[in-house]
């Protein structure tokens, strides 16, 4: 990498190390805060000089959009998987190793937007948007959505307390955010939430927030 600035040098070896961690490159913001740049644009750029060397592909219009081209078989390997994500442990990231159950051989690209991870549909609430349960949905990592978007939903389990990922399709007027399922049955009902002030002194914390938004479906065989 003599080809490279030191500082390139590290920002490409903590695009490397995120990859191996957690299976995500790093947003522009997350280079941002580990190098100490004042703003997200001294983050882009560093990485369009070390895309210029050929060591990194930027994907237009994905905060992650970082594509390793030069790096470890390991990296570079997972790539083109993706993480199935599970459960989610009390206290983690979202796509933190021990949420992880295991790694799909799939383009990303095969998703529109591009996936970031997969989850596992679970119960009917989306039938009517024919997603099904067992299905295996692709979803493309942010924090927003537009009204009408199908989001994947980061909550507590309603019985047991622990964060899940629900599909539901996303609306908000003001603080007030309504999560609408695609089914008909009187078994399932919107579910409304009231959002924090934006208030920076508030320590009142939102009940949910948005992983990412639906990017597509694989249904397996069986």
């Amino acid at each position: 990498m003599s080809d490279l600035t030191q500082r390139q040098s590290e920002i490409l070896e903590f695009i490397r190390s995120r990859l191996r961690d957690t299976g995500f490159p790093p947003t522009r913001e997350d280079i941002a805060r580990e190098f100490g740049f004042s703003s997200k644009t001294g983050a882009q750029d560093h990485l369009v000089a070390i895309a210029r060397k050929g060591y990194i592909e930027l994907v237009p219009g994905n905060a992650r959009g970082i594509r390793l081209l030069k790096g470890g078989d390991e990296v570079l390997s997972h790539q083109f998987e993706l993480p199935l994500i599970g459960s989610i442990a009390a206290g983690t990231p979202l796509t933190a190793a021990t949420n992880v159950e295991s790694w799909l051989r799939i383009d990303p690209q095969l998703f529109h937007p591009r996936a970031d991870f997969l989850h596992r549909v679970s119960g009917h609430s989306m039938k009517n948007a024919n997603i099904l349960d067992g299905d295996i949905v692709g979803i493309h990592a942010q924090q927003d959505a537009d009204n009408g978007q199908i989001v994947a939903a980061v909550m507590p389990h309603p019985k047991t307390g622990e964060d899940e990922i629900t599909l539901k399709r996303y609306f908000r007027r003001g603080r007030r955010v309504t999560l609408k399922p695609e089914n008909d049955a009187p078994a399932y009902r919107p579910i409304e939430i009231e959002l924090a002030p934006a208030d920076g002194d508030s320590q009142e914390q939102s009940p949910f927030r948005i992983a990412g938004i639906y990017a597509g479906l694989i249904r397996p065989r069986g």
